[in-house]
């Protein structure tokens, strides 16, 4: 049962999206639209597997994100290491996928990290 919200949630997942425009700019625009236009009903959207396979192949899914995580907060490995007692060597083995991550390790770096511990793992 879909949860009462302020918006009403559209049918086909489009929005529609009225504006004015200048005259001289109504067939510049609207040729803009429709090559930007889905075909056959291609939404031109990927799952989240598509979307790492296609930018990670070949990287373990938790070494990319402890990674993505550490860049978010504009650490340094020693930064990390630092706060969470893991040596840097094995925060670098974590991140080039040479070595798992664990749950006492995910934990600590989750803390650190401001993210749910499990994405780690």
């Amino acid at each position: 049962m879909q949860a009462h919200t302020k918006k009403h949630p559209t049918e086909s997942g489009l929005v529609p999206l009225h504006f004015l425009v200048h005259p001289a700019n109504v067939k510049r625009i609207t040729r803009y639209v429709k090559a930007i236009e889905p075909e056959n009903g291609d939404t031109g959207s990927i799952t989240s597997e598509e979307f790492f396979d296609k930018h990670f192949s070949g990287q373990s899914k938790p070494s990319v994100i402890l990674k993505g995580y550490r860049y978010r907060e504009s650490l340094t490995q020693q930064q990390l290491s630092d706060m969470t007692s893991i040596p840097q060597r094995h925060l670098s083995e974590m991140e080039n996928g040479k070595r798992g991550i664990g749950k006492e390790n995910a934990v600590k770096l989750a803390e650190a990290l401001h993210c749910d511990y499990r994405e780690l793992l």
